[in-house]
């Protein structure tokens, strides 16, 4: 007798790239990433959350770095130079980084990763991420996700209003994020990019080009 399994299904997005801190010498863009699932493999069934390139970068690596002999998919390119508009240029970016979530989350080995579910589904910092998945931060993995989930309402509010930036790219309204009221920040044991082979916002990071933003503007 054949068993009625429902199809698992994810859907994952890359949309809406913003600039921040727009006019200042640290500024950058960061995409929204949209995700819907039935998989048991994820905590929270919709997500929506904001990250930058280099958190891309991020992820990569370490998905490499503990997936043995599995492949990993290639972000798009970093080219120095860039031939055409910057908004070409964001665009073709959008669409490698989500042909790249696409790829990741059909792999049932990278999904094993937490970091993996932590970059998606919470608005966690690098830095927290890996405090939060040693042990180290005030919430466990699941718990993280899913305060994330509940204090954003999901990804409805998300689309109506996204939480403020504060100073420093922070977001307010982040489930752990820094100066969070819910508890110590993971950030303690873990408070520079460098700690985990990325450079200060204000260097010349390896993954981020320096395609302009505009006249006499860089992107970070």
């Amino acid at each position: 007798m054949l068993e009625n399994r429902e199809e698992e299904l994810t859907t994952v997005r890359v949309q809406d790239p913003r600039v921040q801190n727009e006019g200042s010498w640290n500024s950058y863009v960061d995409y929204k990433i949209f995700l819907h699932t039935n998989s048991k493999a994820f905590t929270a069934k919709t997500s929506c959350v904001r990250r930058r390139y280099r958190e891309f970068v991020w992820l990569r690596r370490q998905l490499q770095k503990n997936a043995g002999l599995v492949p990993v998919p290639e972000l798009p390119g970093k080219s120095t130079f860039f031939v055409g508009s910057t908004d070409e240029f964001i665009e073709k970016r959008r669409q490698g980084l989500q042909q790249f979530l696409e790829k990741v989350v059909q792999n049932v080995v990278l999904l094993s990763d937490s970091r993996l579910h932590l970059f998606l589904q919470s608005q966690l910092s690098v830095p927290e991420i890996e405090a939060c998945v040693q042990g180290q931060g005030p919430q466990t993995v699941t718990e993280a996700i899913l305060h994330y989930a509940m204090s954003n309402c999901g990804w409805v509010q998300e689309e109506e209003s996204r939480p403020a930036l504060l100073p420093g790219g922070d977001l307010q309204g982040s489930c752990a994020g820094l100066g969070s009221p819910q508890g110590p920040s993971c950030l303690q044991r873990f408070p520079y990019w460098s700690d985990f082979g990325m450079d200060e916002p204000h260097s010349d990071s390896p993954e981020e080009p320096a395609e302009p933003l505009g006249a006499g503007h860089e992107e970070q």
